[in-house]
């Protein structure tokens, strides 16, 4: 028994072509909001680029601007076929094409639920990619004179500005590098030099931060040297007192920003994805309904429409021995490439 079955009249068929065709045009509409999509995601991702490890995110941009062009084609057709099928002439230059493109049309609405999943499960690999982008980020601030890092300093201050956010993780982590150069440093101190060798690194740490690690907001003059020594400060106490920078790391006021883009657009895909299906139900109702027609011998009369010509069980099953009948077939053929002796004549063996 069909699955879904519906009886179409002559003026139900046209009406359903009709509708069909403008959903179709609706749908090169969505395509172009997937390929924009993917672009602005790329673009985005491309601005900070260098704060991010070589880890391979751009994947899911990439496939949105692949879907969004296939999707564009695959509709443009589909309207051309939807607004010919309303012709009985016209119909028959697209009976053989109609089932091809419909399973094509089937494939690609996976690749679109595929596209919405893949923004949802890319947050783990930007974190990632972030985490370590800005570990090497800051580690090479300071490097302002070397070709390929001169540009660090500039990046990652202008991302804390923008941002409002301090370090990675937040703004300990610049105790832990040092990030200004040696040669803003006047080696013939001996205070440069004991905190050059007090740790086994050699390198200048101490608890300072960037200029950009300030909050605008707050009404003290900004403390970005000597943070956790109160003597230093008056009426400072580091350890209660609300620090005049941006608590917040940097990893996590990006994955915040990417992660509110990228599931605005997953929901979008998401969506995208149901109406293509919509669509797709819609031109398999009326590609059965005109070939059942067609066997009657009258497209003018009553046919019936359905989305499967057997139940779901059926269906599953029949799909089911096909495979295994090709899995048979295979093993047949490996067996046969594995012995010389078959298919050679009893007398060439004889010779």
């Amino acid at each position: 028994m069909a699955f879904l079955k519906l009886t179409f009249s002559k003026n139900k068929r046209d009406k359903l072509a009709q509708v069909l065709w403008i959903l179709n045009w609706v749908s090169v509409v969505t395509g172009i909001l997937l390929f924009s999509m993917g672009l602005f995601l790329k673009v985005e991702i491309n601005k900070r680029v260098e704060l991010m490890a070589e880890r391979d995110i751009q994947y899911v941009p990439n496939m949105l601007i692949a879907v969004g062009l296939i999707a564009c084609a695959i509709n443009f057709l589909g309207g051309k076929i939807c607004y010919d099928c309303v012709d009985t002439t016209k119909f028959l230059r697209w009976k053989l094409i109609l089932l091809p493109y419909i399973m094509c049309t089937f494939f690609f609405t996976f690749c679109v639920l595929v596209g919405a999943l893949m923004c949802y499960s890319m947050h783990g690999e930007l974190e990632e990619s972030l985490n370590l982008g800005l570990t090497e980020a800051i580690r090479f601030y300071k490097d302002t004179d070397t070709p390929g890092r001169c540009f660090l300093k500039r990046t990652v201050d202008l991302l804390q500005i923008e941002f409002k956010c301090c370090g990675n993780n937040g703004y300990k982590d610049w105790f832990q590098t040092q990030w200004i150069s040696n040669r803003y440093l006047d080696m013939s101190k001996k205070d440069v030099l004991d905190r050059l060798r007090s740790n086994v690194r050699g390198k200048y740490l101490m608890d300072g931060v960037p200029f950009s690690c300030c909050n605008i907001n707050s009404p003290r003059p900004c403390i970005q040297q000597q943070i956790s020594n109160n003597s230093a400060h008056f009426n400072y106490e580091h350890q209660t007192e609300e620090l005049n920078l941006w608590m917040k790391g940097c990893r996590q006021a990006l994955l915040e920003y990417y992660t509110h883009i990228v599931q605005s657009i997953g929901l979008t895909v998401l969506i995208t994805w149901l109406f293509e299906l919509s669509v797709l139900t819609g031109v398999r109702y009326l590609q059965t309904s005109l070939e059942n027609g067609l066997r009657q011998g009258d497209l003018n009369s009553e046919s019936d429409g359905w989305l499967l010509e057997n139940g779901l069980m059926e269906t599953a099953r029949i799909n089911l021995n096909i495979i295994k009948n090709i899995g048979k077939c295979n093993q047949i053929d490996t067996a046969n490439n594995g012995d010389p002796n078959i298919d050679v004549p009893s007398s060439s063996i004889a010779h």
